[in-house]
């Protein structure tokens, strides 16, 4: 989770970049950077970063998982045999 009081202003980011990237690769939390004094951008290191794709990932998979189950069960699917019959008349 994106810890808010951990801000720090772009400008700052970029003066002392080399330890905010440090500490970024250490703790693997994101850190808010503001603009104007207003949260604009996160930043993270790629080994957070990846986790957060292959988490978002397995979510995906799960919801398809979700809707085809919801599907069949209100029988809005057919056999593969069904399908294949079909398919082998239609085409040879």
């Amino acid at each position: 989770m994106i810890d808010l009081t951990e801000m720090c202003s772009l400008t700052e980011f970029q003066r002392n970049a080399k330890e905010h990237v440090e500490r970024l690769n250490q703790t693997g939390k994101p850190q808010v950077l503001t603009i104007n004094g207003k949260a604009a951008i996160v930043v993270q290191d790629a080994a957070a970063y990846q986790k957060l794709l292959e988490a978002w990932d397995r979510l995906d998979a799960l919801e398809g998982i979700r809707r085809g189950l919801e599907d069949m069960k209100a029988g809005r699917v057919r056999p593969l045999k069904d399908v294949m019959d079909e398919l082998q008349k239609k085409y040879g």
